[in-house]
Parts: C-alpha cells; sequence; structure tokens
C-alpha cells in the first residue's frame, strides 16, 4: 500500500485492496472504488486530486490560523529563569495542544489585535505566572483537625476518601496550583493512579492539577501506621496498611518494581520515622525520636532499583544522619529535614553537604507550622533549618507543603512562611513554578540528554498528545512550554501573601485550557 499523505486530519491513501482485490482511493474521507481495467489513471486522477485538494487545505488553514490560538494579554508577567516581572506580553497559544507558541512584548493597547480571528484574553491589570506547583500533597488525606489521621485510614472508605480526594484536586486547581506530586496514599493503596487517570487529558473526567503519584510509600514493617491496639504485632488493621512494607535489599527491590509496575511516576521512601512511637508511654523522648529505619544497603538497592528504570526517589527524612548517605546515594529530593543541627555543627554547616548537589529541598514549612501553631520545639528546628538554608542561598529548593495535614486549597501557605522567614518573594516565586518543574519532571529530563531535550523545546516537539500530559514541560512562560498560566491582582512587593492567596487568584489556565476567569471557576 501507498504511504498515506495527511491534508488537516484527513487521510488520503491510494493503492490496492488486498482483501478484495479491489483498487480503491480515498479522498477527503470518502472511500471511491477505482476501475480495475483503469487503475493508473484512476491514481492520476487521484493525484491531481490530492494536489488541488492540498492547495485548497493549505489556504484554508491560513484563514483558520488564527481561530487555532488564542492571546493571552499580561500587563505583568514573571519570568521565573531571569526573576523579572516584564511588562505588557502577549501569549499565544495553541487550542489544540495548549502549548505556548510566542511570547512576545506589545505596546500594552489591545487594539493592536482588534484584526485577531481567534480569543484575545485581557489580563493586562493583572500579573500572569506559570502555574504552582506544590511538590508534597496527599489529596486521600483531610486536615487533621476535621478527623485523625488514623480515623481517615480506618474509619473512612476508600470510596469517600476517593471521593474527597476529586474535591481536593479541584480546590488545588483553583488557587493557582496547576501541578502537584501526590507522595502516598496513606491507606488508599493505587487509587491515586487512577485518580490521575480521570485528571490527565484527553478525556479528564474532573478538574484538578497535573498529578504526579507514588501509590504506596515503602518503610520497613512495624515502622508505619495504622497498628493495632489488640494485636501489637500485626501490620496494619483490617487489612489496611499505610505503607508497603519491606525488609531486605531484596524485599526492597521487589517492592520498588511493585509500585513501578502499578504505575507509580515517583517511588517514596520513609528513610527515617518514629519507629519507637509506642514506647512513648513510657519514654517519651524515645518514642518521640526520629530514627533511621533502612540500613545503607536498603537504601541503595531501592534508589538504583528506582534509577534503573527511569523513576526518581523522595526520602522522608528528617535527621542530617540520615540524609547524608541518601546524598551520596543521589536521592532526588529530601522532604522535611527539619533536624539539620546537632550538637557539634550548625544548621549551616550541615547543609554545606546540599551544595553542589542536585537534591531538591521540600522543607514542608507549612505542615509543622499547623500542626504547632508555629510554636515549639520541631517548629523552632524547621525554622533553623530554612534559615540556614537561606544563609548558604541555597536554590535547589521547591514548594511542597505537606498539604492534606492542613487545607487542600491553601496550598500557598508554604510561599508565604518562606517569605516571613526571609526568603526572596522572586526566589520563592521560581521555587513555586520553574523549581517545582525541576523537582517533578522525569529522569528524561536529566543529565546530558535532558539538556539537549530542553534546548529543543522550542522546536514545539513536547507536544501532551503525543509524550503525554507529565511530560510535557512547564513551569515557566515560554516558546514551546505548556500554557499552565494563573494571574493575581497582588503586589509582591507590598503584599506577598495576599497575592498568591487562593482568594487572589482571578485566572487559572491549565493545557491552555481556562478553568477560573474573573475570580468564578468555569466548571
Amino acid at each position: 500500500m501507498v504511504g498515506p499523505v495527511a491534508v488537516r486530519g484527513i487521510v488520503l491513501v491510494s493503492g490496492v485492496n488486498n482483501v478484495v482485490g479491489q483498487s480503491y482511493s480515498v479522498l477527503r474521507g470518502s472511500l471511491v472504488p477505482c476501475p480495475q481495467s483503469n487503475t493508473t489513471n484512476c491514481n492520476q486522477t487521484l493525484f491531481s486530486q490530492m494536489q488541488l485538494t492540498a492547495t485548497a487545505s493549505a489556504l484554508e488553514g491560513q484563514a483558520h490560523q488564527a481561530a487555532a490560538t488564542k492571546i493571552v494579554l499580561a500587563g505583568k508577567l514573571f519570568d521565573p529563569y531571569t526573576l523579572e516581572l516584564l511588562d505588557n506580553q502577549a501569549i499565544t497559544i495553541c487550542n489544540d495542544s495548549g502549548m505556548i507558541l510566542d511570547v512576545s512584548p506589545f505596546s500594552g493597547n489591545s487594539s493592536e489585535f482588534a484584526s485577531f480571528g481567534g480569543e484575545v484574553i485581557d489580563l493586562r491589570q493583572l500579573t500572569v505566572l506559570p502555574g504552582f506547583v506544590d511538590t508534597h500533597v496527599h489529596f486521600f488525606i483531610h486536615p487533621y483537625a476535621e478527623a485523625s489521621w488514623e480515623d481517615q485510614v480506618t474509619k473512612e472508605s476508600i470510596v469517600e476518601r476517593t471521593i474527597r480526594a476529586t474535591v481536593h484536586a479541584k480546590r488545588t486547581l483553583m488557587a493557582g496550583f496547576t501541578t502537584v506530586r501526590d507522595l502516598g496514599t496513606e491507606g488508599a493503596g493505587d487509587a491515586d493512579i487512577a485518580l490521575r487517570k480521570c485528571l490527565s487529558s484527553p478525556g479528564a473526567l474532573i478538574p484538578g492539577p497535573r498529578y504526579f503519584c507514588v501509590t504506596r510509600a515503602i518503610a520497613p514493617t512495624g515502622t508505619y501506621g495504622p497498628k493495632s491496639y489488640l494485636h501489637l504485632n500485626r501490620e496494619g488493621i483490617d487489612g489496611v496498611t499505610g505503607v508497603d512494607a519491606a525488609d531486605g535489599t531484596q524485599e526492597c527491590i521487589k517492592a520498588v518494581r511493585r509500585q513501578i509496575g502499578a504505575g507509580a511516576d515517583w517511588i517514596k521512601i520513609y528513610a527515617d520515622y518514629t519507629v519507637r512511637s509506642r514506647a512513648s508511654e513510657v519514654s517519651r523522648r524515645v518514642g518521640a525520636a526520629s530514627m533511621a529505619t533502612f540500613d545503607y544497603d536498603e537504601l541503595r538497592a531501592m534508589i538504583c532499583t528506582a534509577h534503573a528504570y527511569g523513576v526518581k526517589v523522595a526520602a522522608h527524612a528528617t535527621n542530617r544522619s540520615t540524609i547524608i548517605p541518601l546524598m551520596s546515594l543521589r536521592v532526588d529530593s529530601i522532604e522535611h529535614a527539619y533536624d539539620m543541627v546537632t550538637p557539634d555543627s550548625t544548621a549551616a554547616e550541615m547543609f554545606e553537604e546540599y551544595v553542589g548537589h542536585k537534591t531538591k529541598y521540600v522543607p514542608t514549612l507549612a505542615a509543622y507550622y499547623t500542626m504547632t501553631q508555629g510554636k515549639g520545639e520541631i517548629w523552632d528546628r524547621a525554622v533553623t533549618s530554612f534559615k540556614a538554608a537561606l544563609e548558604l542561598d541555597l536554590d535547589n529548593i521547591s514548594c511542597g507543603g505537606d498539604t492534606g495535614v492542613f487545607a487542600h486549597g491553601a496550598n500557598a501557605l508554604e510561599l508565604s512562611l518562606m517569605v516571613r522567614l526571609g526568603a526572596d518573594w522572586k526566589k520563592v516565586l521560581r521555587w513555586a513554578t520553574l523549581g517545582g518543574w525541576e523537582c517533578v519532571r522525569s529522569r528524561m529530563w536529566e543529565g546530558e540528554a535532558g539538556k539537549t531535550r530542553l534546548a529543543q523545546v522550542g522546536d514545539l516537539k513536547e507536544d501532551p498528545r503525543i509524550v503525554g500530559d507529565n511530560e510535557v514541560p512547564f513551569g515557566a512562560v515560554r516558546k514551546g512550554f505548556i500554557a499552565d498560566l494563573i494571574a493575581t491582582p497582588g503586589n509582591f512587593v507590598a503584599d506577598f501573601e495576599n497575592a498568591v492567596s487562593a482568594d487572589s487568584i482571578q485566572f487559572v489556565m491549565k493545557g491552555g485550557r481556562i478553568y477560573k476567569r474573573d475570580g468564578l471557576p468555569l466548571v
């Protein structure tokens, strides 16, 4: 069969139908039989028709070019690469792919676009940014002030928890967070994989952010809850376990393979935890102490296995003694890291280990602030560690609040706390946008191959219909990136917290589709 020729989505083919021995042609969707005695003449005629059709379609395509795109007029546009607020930028977006085709300055007068045949979205009174990224959420958990973690995991059905997750997804998107990384379903099994399918285009069933997930986190036996009060040595309650338990290098490798086989974007491991929490009744310090869970060989087995499959690894780790081995194993992100101070060293000296590494630091300040009301030893340690990172001008930071411990939709609390503690607001915006993509993106974007791929983004090769929702570049407003955009009327210098709050987010676009406009949800 002769190869097909595509004209505006219609396939033109000529050749011989081997099944029925009938020569045929297809022209703009119509099947035209060719007389057996005159196949050559028929195909010559078809070729002429194809030329005419292609020419007509090209002219028609030019006439509809404007209608195939939309333009967003930004009064100001934040560029996370340069940390600049650029005045009067016109962002051209492909309606079909949702990709950004062009970003160019304009005079500030919308009359420049009077002859444009497509939609013009006037955001000249607002500041436009790339959509925010929360790199640490739990959609299947809601605030502990409403119900304890254990009650949620053991008393709420998987149906209820999944419905809640869909509500959390919408609230998160309406707050301006167009991408999240969910670091564990906390007893809801693989439900995040199905949720990801429902959130992903084409054919998304529900509104929500771009969704990266891990299914079950991995921890050793006896480490994590829920724990029975009757059968103390049994994992879980009524068959519900908060993690996938694994012991020894072979079980650890199997656990990683299970999660990847289930469809996980990331692997999450509990590298330290309050393993002896049940001793707290008689020894409070012992029960509250976070200690290493896996040994070095187990950690190496999990990280190397995941990396061999092209999957990144996030580690729950609070103590310096746990974090340093993880860094040497090139773990991809450290969650929490609130206890970087030792009796012999300052937090700044501890964080020097981070310098030169690509491992992302996700401080989850919002969770600790919420649980402690901003008071007490744990909060003080988290503040000290974060300020030490600022002192070292550490820039491999991303914004993840451990959202779910506090309300979904209030994700911007993490950004606000960073600024309160002394971070430059421009850097915080970078960590919450481009830094978020650099954290959650796949390993296919890393290394020399990743640099080459990134250099070619402007060639418009990263079409989500080809590479998929979670492989597109986002976190910046540049040609070839996906159009994940938000807008606020707020003043970042005068009142940063108000500017990034959910109530101030007037406009939300994900993948070129508008979900919120003039402060009102469109879904």
